[in-house]
């Protein structure tokens, strides 16, 4: 975090840059106005510390160009000495979070900066998340539940049931879970949810908790007061209460790590959270989403997953049809992911031979809606614009894709394994995470095998 000071009493700038450095912050140190805008135009600060009374000007003409241009979304303390609280006044209603009259303790001072940190960095996540919502409103939605066949008809409709219990934001809405097979679109599913119900307007946090390292889980869910942990230097809010009057959306909720699995099944009963290091109990207005491609019922009679929270989970479930159970829709994705990748590089749209489309329908899709989008990308910037042939396609026969007993009769073991995770690493574009998701095995007995079979 860099902070910025402008300020022209030298001791007093010092003792605030060495107090806020002690804390972990970048600090910077401007004496005159000029100074703080060319600052300000190499680089933006997290936070400025502004005086009103500098050799050079007021700081509320600063404050003037800062909105105006310069940094309109940079926060803003104001510091100010007796006699200048008009000006301070002023400078509020410019959008500076608050002022300090001086003389300023310094522990005060740090308190006030970690709170408006913290503020505008919750703030960069709800703008961040609300901009990836209006995202999948234009164009993700669209792409994953084109189509009228029988099993996507019935998932819209289920959708839209669960989307009208929640029918204003203050109503306690019940947990959704979103089974799936990977590569269909579960967090899209989500957002759709989330779309429907009375909470749209609210702000959609998702969480991938198979992305981050078991250790950071705990803080990134649940929030941390500074000093939780050795460099836990600022407070945090957690993403449970980021979500507030919104939705939080649990993808791969199976990941948790069991010592976890305890807490957030208390905040799930009793709609209170704890961040860490806290003794204080705070309120969760979110909606639960949660999701995952595995067999939850499987995992908690092998003691992965908690029996308690699966069924406080498994409030609601609502199901997308994988990919090879939606018939023609298949052709209907398909052109549709022509012509998106045809307007997004510049290429003529291309056409489907009726060998490709009838390959198309035949194939198996074991990586779903992900898998053919990604395939179609690929065969139409290769095809120059060109009728798109069944060859190109590169398509294996059903049975073998399936992995029926056609396509590995005679093997060996080991050879039917090798040949299964060489498939589940093609269809992943070498992502050996999601390949080892696929076949239902760790990411360390993944990289096993591959080194086994000599696999990169």
């Amino acid at each position: 975090m860099h902070v910025l000071i402008v300020e022209d009493e030298e001791l007093f700038a010092k003792a605030v840059l060495k107090r806020l450095a002690r804390e972990g912050y970048q600090c910077h140190h401007a004496g005159t106005l000029a100074r703080a805008e060319a600052f300000c135009r190499e680089q933006q600060p997290d936070l400025i510390l502004l005086d009103m009374r500098l050799p050079d000007g007021s700081g509320l003409d600063f404050l003037g160009r800062l909105r105006n241009g310069l940094g309109p979304e940079v926060p803003v303390l104001v510091l100010s000495a007796y006699g200048e609280l008009e000006d301070a006044v002023a400078a509020m209603k410019l959008n500076a979070l608050d002022y300090l009259k001086k003389p300023i303790d310094l522990d005060e001072l740090l308190v006030n900066v970690q709170k408006v940190l913290s503020k505008a960095e919750l703030t960069r996540s709800l703008a961040y998340s609300r901009k990836r919502e209006r995202s999948a409103k234009t164009e993700n939605l669209g792409q994953f539940f084109l189509g009228d066949c029988g099993p996507i008809r019935d998932f819209r409709q289920q959708a839209e049931r669960i989307g009208a219990l929640v029918a204003s934001p203050d109503v306690v809405p019940p947990t959704v879970l979103i089974q799936v097979e990977t590569g269909t679109g579960k967090d899209v599913a989500a957002r759709l949810l989330h779309n429907l119900s009375a909470r749209r307007e609210r702000p959609f946090v998702h969480m991938d908790c198979a992305a981050l390292p078991k250790d950071l889980i705990e803080a990134e869910l649940f929030g941390h007061e500074k000093g939780a942990f050795t460099s836990a230097h600022i407070e945090r809010t957690g993403l449970i209460e980021a979500a507030e009057d919104g939705t939080l959306f649990l993808d791969e909720i199976g990941e948790i790590p069991p010592e976890l699995q305890v807490k957030l099944l208390a905040v799930l009963e009793r709609r209170t959270l704890r961040r860490v290091g806290s003794t204080h109990e705070r309120p969760v207005r979110c909606w639960f989403i949660a999701a995952t491609n595995r067999d939850m019922e499987t995992m908690v009679k092998e003691g992965r997953l908690r029996s308690d929270l699966y069924f406080r989970l498994n409030v609601l479930t609502i199901k997308m049809p994988p990919l090879r159970e939606r018939g023609d829709d298949i052709l209907l994705l398909a052109r549709e992911f022509a012509k998106q990748t045809a307007v997004r590089y510049g290429q003529r749209e291309p056409q489907f031979e009726p060998a490709a489309l009838e390959a198309l329908r035949r194939y198996h899709w074991p990586g779903n809606v992900r898998e053919l989008k990604h395939l179609i990308e690929r065969v139409v910037l290769l095809s120059g614009g060109g009728p798109i042939k069944a060859g190109s396609l590169m398509l294996s026969a059903p049975a073998a894709v399936a992995g029926g007993e056609a396509a590995l009769d005679g093997m060996s073991l080991e050879a039917a394994e090798k040949l299964l995770i060489e498939r589940a690493l093609r269809r992943t574009n070498n992502n050996v995470s999601e390949a080892a998701r696929q076949l239902g095995i760790t990411r360390m007995i993944m990289r096993t095998r591959m080194k086994k079979y000599g696999l990169k």
